[in-house]
C-alpha cells in the first residue's frame, strides 16, 4: 500500500515538471540564457515585415539575444528571461538589415513589451501613413524614438505618440510628415531632446511648451512653421539648445525668452521676424551662438543691447536684417568672438580698429553697408583673417593708400575696397 502512495505521488511530481504553469512564457533556450518564445516569435515577426517574407529569422538568427544577434536588436534579462530593450532598422551599418520596399508595421512591434529604443532610418520611402494605433502598448518604457530620413513618412504625426510619457528623446528628422504638431506632444513631460526639424510641418506652434520642463534641446528647424512664437517658450528654463530656423515665424520675438538663462545656442535665421530684439536677450549670458541673420527685426536693434554683457558668445550672426546705426563698441569687448557677421545691413559709421585685438576672431563680414572711413587693420590682422574678412559694397569705405601701394601687401587686402585718396 505505500509502494503504491509513494509511486502515485512521484507520478504526479513528473506530470507537474512536464506540463508547467499555463501562465508562465514559454521559453527557447540559449548559450546565455532563456528568452520568451512568444517575444523571439514577435521580434521575427516585426522585422520581416520591415525587410521582406524572405527573411527567415529562425534559421538565420537562432539566438538573436545570445551566440546570434542581429544588427540593430539589443536585449536585456527581465525575471530571467530575455527581451528585446533596443531595435533600429534601416542601413544605420553597413551590415545592417535594408528595409523592404513594400514594408508594412505589423501589430507585432508592438509587442516588444520591454522596448526601450527604436529608431526607423531611411526605411520608408514609398509613401506610408503611420497609423495612431498601439502607440499605447509603449507608453511606459519607450524612452527614445526615432524617425530619420525616411521620405515615405507623410502625412500627420500620430498625435497617440502624447501616450509615450516615458520619453526622454525625440527624433523626427528629415521625413515626409506635414500636417500642424499635435498639441499632445506636450504631455511628454520627459523628455530632454525633440528634434522635429527638415519635415514639411506648418501651421502655428501650439502654446503649450510650459509643460516640458526637462527639455534641453529643442529643434523645430526646416519647415514651414507659421505664426507668433508661444510666450510659453519662455518657461523651458532647462534649454540649452533651440533652433527655430528656416520657417515661416513672424511677429516681435516675446520677452519671455529673456528667461532661458541655461541657453547656449539661439538660431532664429531665415524667418520673418521683426520688432527688434528686447533687452532681455542681456540676460542670456550663457549664449554662445546668437544666430538671427534674415529676420526683418528692426533698424536699431544694435545700439539697444548691451553687447558687453554677452559675454560668453562665440558666433554672432546679424546680417541681412536691414540694421542701422553705428557697428557698437561693445562688440570689442567679447573675447571669446570667433564669428562676426554684420554683412548686408545699412550699418553706418566707422568701422572700430578695435576689432583687430578680439583674440579669438576669425571671421568677420562687414560687406555690404553704408560704412566710411579707412580701415584701420595691420598687416598681421589681413594675414591672420585671409578671405574670412569681408568689406565690399561700402561705397564710402577705403583702404590706406600706403598700404595698398605696398606690394608685398596687396595680396592680402580685402577685395572690393578702393585705396583712401
Amino acid at each position: 500500500m505505500m509502494w503504491q502512495i509513494f509511486y502515485s505521488l512521484l507520478l504526479l511530481s513528473l506530470l507537474v515538471r512536464c506540463t508547467g504553469d499555463e501562465s508562465s512564457p514559454e521559453v527557447t533556450y540559449s548559450e546565455e540564457g532563456p528568452m520568451d518564445k512568444r517575444e523571439r516569435e514577435a521580434l521575427y515577426s516585426a522585422i520581416q515585415g520591415f525587410v521582406g517574407d524572405s527573411w527567415n529569422g529562425s534559421d538565420l538568427y537562432p539566438d538573436p539575444c545570445g551566440w546570434t544577434p542581429i544588427q540593430g536588436v539589443s536585449c536585456d534579462m527581465y525575471n530571467d528571461l530575455w527581451y528585446v530593450t533596443d531595435l533600429s532598422l534601416g542601413l544605420i551599418h553597413e551590415n545592417s538589415l535594408p528595409c523592404s520596399s513594400s514594408l508594412e508595421i505589423r501589430p507585432e512591434l508592438f509587442e516588444l513589451k520591454h522596448l526601450r529604443s527604436l529608431s526607423f532610418f531611411n526605411c520608408f520611402i514609398s509613401p506610408v501613413v503611420i497609423t495612431k494605433e498601439d502607440w499605447i502598448n509603449f507608453a511606459t518604457n519607450l524612452d527614445s524614438l526615432e524617425f530619420r530620413s525616411n521620405p515615405g513618412l507623410v502625412g500627420n504625426l500620430p498625435e497617440t505618440l502624447g501616450n509615450l510619457t516615458n520619453l526622454k528623446s525625440l527624433v523626427v528628422l528629415e521625413n515626409g510628415f506635414s500636417g500642424e504638431l499635435p498639441a499632445s506632444i506636450c504631455s511628454l513631460k520627459s523628455l530632454k531632446r525633440m528634434v522635429v526639424a527638415g519635415n514639411t510641418f506648418k501651421g502655428m506652434l501650439p502654446n503649450c511648451f510650459q509643460d516640458l520642463k526637462k527639455l534641453l534641446i529643442l529643434d523645430l528647424s526646416r519647415n514651414s512653421f507659421t505664426g507668433t512664437l508661444p510666450s510659453s517658450f519662455g518657461d523651458l528654463t532647462s534649454l540649452l539648445k533651440l533652433d527655430l530656423s528656416n520657417n515661416l515665424l513672424e511677429g516681435k520675438l516675446p520677452q519671455e525668452l529673456g528667461f532661458l538663462k541655461n541657453l547656449t545656442l539661439l538660431d532664429l535665421r531665415k524667418n520673418r521676424f521683426s520688432g527688434g530684439l528686447s533687452n532681455n536677450i542681456e540676460r542670456m549670458q550663457s549664449l554662445t551662438e546668437l544666430v538671427l541673420s534674415d529676420n526683418p527685426m528692426g533698424e536699431e536693434m544694435m545700439g539697444i543691447i548691451k553687447w558687453e554683457k554677452m559675454t560668453s558668445l562665440v558666433i554672432l550672426d546679424v546680417s541681412k536684417m536691414g540694421l542701422r546705426g553705428e557697428i557698437p563698441i561693445g562688440l570689442t569687448k567679447l573675447k571669446k568672438l570667433r564669428f562676426l557677421g554684420l554683412n548686408d545691413n545699412n550699418l553706418a559709421g566707422f568701422v572700430p580698429s578695435e576689432l583687430e585685438a578680439l583674440p579669438c576672431i576669425g571671421s568677420l563680414y562687414i560687406n555690404g553697408n553704408n560704412l566710411r572711413g579707412e580701415l584701420r587693420f595691420s598687416r598681421k590682422f589681413y594675414e591672420k583673417m585671409g578671405r574670412r574678412f569681408k568689406a565690399w559694397r561700402n561705397p564710402n569705405l577705403c583702404q590706406p593708400f600706403k598700404i595698398v601701394m605696398s606690394e608685398p601687401q596687396k595680396h592680402l587686402l580685402p577685395l572690393g575696397v578702393k585705396p583712401c585718396t
